[in-house]
């Protein structure tokens, strides 16, 4: 339990992405849970999806539904990145920036008066806002040490002379990070990313970029926090605090059961999931999921499909798109050994179960943790956003192995995919790798008392912090 103080009041307001809200939710918990007030801000339906307060917590975290403003060409109902295509995703952000007058009126009339906000890198505008208020403000990172190592300090990611503007600007490791390093994104990767971003004209621009956004997020905080454990990459939470020049603190992966597969225990489609699963042989299975974000082209989807055939080891694929993006008659050909599933997975649970060997991965870091979690070796297949620098963080802790890609084009045969998943699942080259993964539950497990201990530290300087200012 937290020392004996003053309860704090902390408003937490979270990015419009899933993968966004449950982390900083699951923060909320972990701070409520020692006795401190949490008002928790999101849109209507991001709150009823993503958060389930938990009944010994209700008299100390309240959730606070503030809608969408319409903005032009934003879909009805779109609340969350997973509800519109990649293109229109910086028009979430022009209704993430429209909601300033109405989160300032929150801060403002909020009984007991706030003490902490603890805001996502899309809100450059709340540290101002929230000085103005006498708010102490805390930038929480849900991105690794290392990708935020590689952005650099918030100078170098405003200022002309560290200015990347292509996708070859994004492939050099900066001069900040310390030889020998292999932290850059593959050309491939980047211009996916830029590609993305671009939208089909300005009237998708929200007019400021992502890069600036990391910049005035970190340059107006108090502290910044980081959802990762120093013990795993310790050397890139050095160079953080080096460049930021203010208190860091890490608060582990947060791990908990996911109430919402627990919700599936007996739902007639987990039970179905489970059959298959448990005619599997333990550590056989490889667990194929790209998040909800991940687009690929039909040739890529063709290539990982014919590998996941050759491979020769049974797997479960959770497919975001159509089936008409695989190869004809590959369902038929695997259907003994293979599952296709378009709709949402119940994805711990599937990771839990003792028939998965491995699991093929976008990289996000919601999605590694998880799996380490539970000692699963990866496979590394990242697509866009910062998962290409994940992968490389991954690969460097030897916790799993990245299939082989053209670093320009990012194309890959169905034959190293194979060799891959044979190589990481089953194969004696990739022991090392497993027993590596299997250790992580340590770090990252349910069972890891880190985050405890991280949040104790962390609560005791908002705590100091709070009472000398």
């Amino acid at each position: 339990m937290e020392e004996q103080g003053k309860i704090l009041h902390i408003v937490m307001f979270p990015w419009l992405a899933i993968g966004h809200l449950r982390p900083f939710f699951q923060l909320s918990k972990y701070l409520a849970e020692r006795g401190h007030q949490i008002s928790f801000i999101s849109s209507p339906r991001n709150l009823q999806r993503s958060v389930k307060v938990p009944q010994h917590l209700s008299h100390l975290i309240n959730l606070v539904s503030i809608s969408l403003p319409a903005v032009d060409h934003l879909p009805a109902g779109a609340e969350s990145s997973m509800d519109v295509p990649h293109v229109k995703q910086q028009l979430l952000k022009v209704a993430l920036d429209l909601l300033e007058p109405r989160v300032r009126s929150f801060l403002e009339n909020a009984r007991p008066k706030p003490d902490w906000i603890v805001y996502d890198y899309a809100s450059h505008w709340l540290p101002p806002l929230a000085r103005q208020l006498t708010i102490s403000t805390a930038y929480f990172s849900l991105f690794t040490a290392a990708f935020m190592a590689f952005l650099g300090s918030p100078s170098a990611m405003m200022s002309e002379k560290h200015g990347r503007s292509t996708a070859e600007d994004f492939t050099v490791v900066p001069e900040w990070i310390p030889p020998p390093s292999n932290m850059a994104f593959r050309l491939h990767e980047m211009s996916r990313n830029m590609e993305k971003d671009a939208g089909d004209g300005n009237e998708y621009d929200s007019g400021t970029n992502d890069t600036f956004r990391f910049a005035l997020s970190i340059e107006g905080s108090d502290i910044v926090i980081f959802r990762s454990c120093d013990e795993f990459e310790p050397e890139w939470f050095e160079i953080v605090h080096h460049l930021y020049q203010r208190p860091v603190f890490p608060v582990g992966v947060l791990p908990s059961g996911d109430e919402h597969d627990d919700e599936f225990d007996s739902n007639a489609e987990w039970l179905r999931i489970k059959e298959f699963l448990d005619l599997q042989k333990e550590s056989s299975l490889v667990y194929v999921a790209l998040g909800t974000e991940v687009v690929l082209t039909k040739k890529e989807a063709h290539e990982l499909a014919l590998g996941l055939e050759q491979c020769g080891l049974p797997f479960f694929w959770v497919l975001n798109r159509s089936y008409e993006m695989l190869p004809e008659g590959f369902c038929e050909r695997v259907r003994d050994r293979g599952v296709v599933y378009s709709k949402w997975a119940p994805q711990i649970k599937i990771l839990s179960h003792a028939s998965v060997g491995g699991f093929l991965t976008h990289c996000g870091w919601n999605s590694a943790t998880e799996a380490l979690g539970l000692g699963r070796v990866l496979i590394l297949f990242p697509v866009m956003n910062d998962q290409g620098l994940n992968a490389r963080l991954l690969q460097e802790k030897k916790v799993g192995v990245e299939i082989p890609r053209n670093e320009i084009d990012g194309s890959f045969t169905s034959e190293s995919v194979a060799e891959t998943v044979r190589l990481a699942v089953v194969g004696e080259e990739g022991r090392y790798v497993r027993e590596n993964a299997r250790k992580m539950k340590e770090l990252f497990g349910r069972e890891s008392r880190r985050s405890n201990s991280y949040v104790d530290t962390l609560l005791h300087h908002m705590m100091n912090m709070n009472q000398s200012s």
